[in-house]
């Protein structure tokens, strides 16, 4: 079954995604997920002129072989464009190859784990109050585990809060160039304990609660917190620091038992492998797209097994539902998978462009029986939404120094 044509499609149904369409001489296609949130078209480019014109000719089923040759074959290996280019071509290789099985993914890697994936749900909110609110309609819903994120006095709304929007796909039209917001570690730490203090007296013993630090505080201030939220139980504490030097989260790991979880931007086993082998981490949240699709995020899953630490795939809203379908069938075969980041299906016009049957019961996603990812594509739909540029967020003290750990 040789690759007979490579599309590439951007659209912008609230957020901008980048699709990856293989077809096959039998006449089966395969749909990836390339999307690189404010580098959308770069990896459009790699794709378009770098690697798709290598591919045709090639046998689809021989999706180990095309993943090494991609991986292996340029000089300058691993990065996010690349990864994301390579990760788009793999998923739609496992979808093809599932549907000339005409058997689901999770099948070929080995079947099932569990019968359903549990998934953990986002409150935002402008104060402590109504992010609770907004945690509780979660639980009322079915939901065991809620991540909870509130504005800071004095800063008002930062990245990660949703402030006056309604959901996360509301913002794309906001940020054609990135926004600059204020930070103040102090100003965080005077509110922070506040919300997991009231939460666990509202909320109780019983349901999961996650926070996610989006790698604004050193690792010192970020052990301090995991200290602080001891008593609060988390199921985790997500991206309390920058791991670019992995050696961070050994300072955190000695001043604090809270468990703690990073990867949403690792590309490549590479990037966590001391993170995982000394036991640095609890949760591996790198993505399917982001990571080298479901051959990479898979290899990841088996070398963190070995070590005890627990997957939980990365969930923005800025990952389409080819990457959500991706990681149902890996979260419902891997034998640590841990939890499923959820921010919801979408809009009308995201579900149009990409067709799907899964549902949502009790906060958990079972996986479908149809053959290969069980997600589909429609090319007319998304041309009616075209690509916007649109950019994350970056954060400044309030002296004016650029600010990330």
């Amino acid at each position: 079954m040789k690759i007979e044509e490579i599309k590439v499609f951007v659209c912008s149904p609230g957020r901008n995604f980048v699709t990856v369409k293989v077809i096959t001489d039998s006449g089966i296609y395969g749909i990836g997920d390339a999307t690189l949130n404010g580098r959308e078209m770069a990896v459009v480019t790699c794709l378009e002129e770098h690697i798709a014109p290598c591919l045709i000719g090639r046998d689809a089923h021989d999706i180990e072989d095309i993943w090494q040759y991609l991986y292996k074959g340029v000089y300058w290996r691993k990065g996010p464009v690349n990864m994301a280019a390579i990760a788009a071509i793999d998923m739609a290789l496992w979808d093809i190859k599932g549907k000339a099985a005409n058997m689901p993914v999770y099948q070929l890697l080995g079947g099932k784990s569990r019968t359903t994936v549990t998934l953990y749900a986002h409150a935002s909110g402008d104060t402590i109050e109504d992010t609770i609110d907004k945690a509780q309609a979660h639980i009322d819903a079915g939901f065991k585990a809620v991540r909870l994120q509130t504005a800071i006095p004095g800063l008002g709304v930062t990245y990660g809060v949703l402030g006056d929007k309604k959901d996360y796909f509301e913002l794309q039209g906001n940020r054609p160039l990135p926004p600059e917001e204020p930070w103040s570690t102090l100003k965080y730490f005077n509110m922070v304990e506040d919300l997991f203090k009231l939460a666990r007296n509202r909320l109780g013993n019983d349901v999961h609660l996650l926070h996610d630090v989006h790698s604004r505080l050193t690792p010192i201030e970020s052990a301090r917190l995991g200290k602080l939220l001891e008593p609060y139980n988390l199921l985790f504490l997500e991206d309390a620091s920058v791991a670019e030097n992995q050696e961070n989260y050994k300072v955190l790991r000695h001043h604090t038992t809270t468990p703690l979880a990073i990867g949403e931007t690792f590309n490549t086993i590479w990037e966590c492998k001391n993170l995982i082998q000394e036991q640095l981490i609890d949760y591996i949240r790198a993505a399917a797209t982001h990571a080298g699709g479901i051959t990479g995020l898979r290899r990841i899953a088996d070398f963190a097994n070995i070590y005890n630490v627990k997957t939980a795939p990365h969930g923005a809203p800025d990952l389409s539902p080819v990457c959500f379908a991706a990681h149902m069938h890996l979260n419902i075969w891997a034998p640590n998978f841990g939890i499923q980041e959820f921010v919801g299906f979408g809009n009308e016009q995201l579900n149009e462009i990409f067709p799907h049957r899964y549902e949502v019961k009790d906060g958990t996603v079972a996986v479908l029986d149809a053959p290969g990812l069980g997600v589909d594509f429609d090319e007319s739909a998304s041309q009616k939404y075209p690509y916007k540029r649109s950019y994350l967020p970056v954060s400044r003290l309030e002296d004016g120094t650029l600010w990330n750990w």
